[in-house]
């Protein structure tokens, strides 16, 4: 099945035409269990399930609407149709509205502070389809919106939701059972801060890096082994609320994510030696009793996972995190001091 197919199949019947305007957000989200690879590249089907957390209101707010002719605004600038933000985003729309849409407007823009390393296509592709959805009267489901999502930006498929959210694997070829869904658990004293080492745009995008790793690393075979034995241990912790086992299972998945990588050939490697510098910070202060873990994706940035009530002692550690309360729906976002 080609992309083309898997939208008629959800679609239907249903209306390709963009009737009117549709407005919606999406959080961003982190992985705590990585997604590393493709078994298909057409659909963005996974090799593994993986598990995340949404950001609170850090995301992206979106709004389409029919109009004469293609008019991207993306963060306040008025982007030319042959941008590629807007290539991608317009070539998302035809896939889904069909190529015979006349004209679109979007605006869209990001809460999500300017080089933090929080990457906002999985925010940006959740928001449009569910802004389209709002604005085609398709009122499709959510398990629907994460594989149309899925398509856009593979992490796409975890930002429908707020939350933990575990984005399944599947195994049919037409990535029909290939979906995210929202579990029940919430975790108030949750925090996550995002330590910026570098902001520059990275030397391999991430598609390539899994293509690379996948095809030229010999530690990737055990990658999928290490999801499914990371993935209950964080649904458990998640449901006990048992700190130590997430933040240890969490910096365990990125660090074995990060091993294959560097273990292909050519090697993929986004650490700079100011991120190995951290880690080190990081596992002599846990030694000395501060309780705080390291997640990391496709860069030289790291997430620091603690406790609210840690979180003044962290901040003192490192001044210039930029600390997300998971859970709040405002204002959810300080940088360089703790909250009060």
């Amino acid at each position: 099945m080609n992309r083309e197919a898997l939208v008629d199949t959800i679609l239907g019947d249903r209306t390709r035409e963009i009737g009117g305007a549709g407005t919606a957000f999406a959080p961003a989200n982190i992985a705590l269990c990585k997604y590393w690879g493709k078994r298909n590249e057409e659909l963005n089907l996974p090799v593994t399930s993986s598990l995340s957390v949404s950001l609170g209101s850090l995301g992206t707010h979106t709004t389409v609407e029919p109009a004469g002719q293609d008019a991207i605004l993306f963060n306040g600038d008025v982007l030319p149709t042959n941008h590629p933000i807007a290539e991608r985003l317009l070539k998302y729309i035809r896939l889904l509205c069909g190529g015979s849409t006349s004209g679109v407007s979007v605006e869209t823009r990001n809460s999500i502070p300017t080089g933090a390393g929080l990457a906002s296509s999985a925010s940006g592709f959740a928001a449009l389809v569910k802004a389209l959805d709002q604005a085609c009267g398709w009122n499709l489901a959510g398990r629907e919106l994460t594989i149309l999502a899925r398509l856009g930006s593979g992490s796409a498929t975890r930002s429908i939701y707020p939350g933990f959210v575990e984005w399944h694997r599947g195994s049919r070829d037409d990535g029909m059972d290939c979906y995210a869904e929202a579990l029940d658990d919430q975790w108030p004293d949750l925090r996550l801060g995002v330590l910026t080492i570098s902001a520059e745009q990275k030397r391999i995008g991430s598609t390539a890096g899994m293509k690379q790793t996948t095809t030229a690393s010999p530690l990737y075979q055990a990658w999928p082994g290490k999801v499914a034995e990371d993935l209950p241990r964080l649904r458990t912790a998640i449901e006990q609320q048992d700190f130590q086992q997430l933040g240890e299972t969490a910096e365990s998945n990125a660090l074995s994510m990060h091993a294959t990588m560097i273990a292909a050939q050519p090697p993929v490697l986004y650490w700079l030696p100011e991120s190995v510098g951290w880690m080190h910070r990081i596992w002599d202060a846990r030694r000395e009793g501060l309780p705080v873990y390291f997640t990391m994706d496709a860069g030289p940035n790291l997430k620091l996972l603690f406790l609210k009530e840690d979180e003044s002692m962290v901040m003192r550690f490192a001044p210039d995190l930029t600390v997300v309360d998971l859970w709040e729906q405002t204002s959810c976002s300080r940088q360089g001091r703790p909250k009060t």
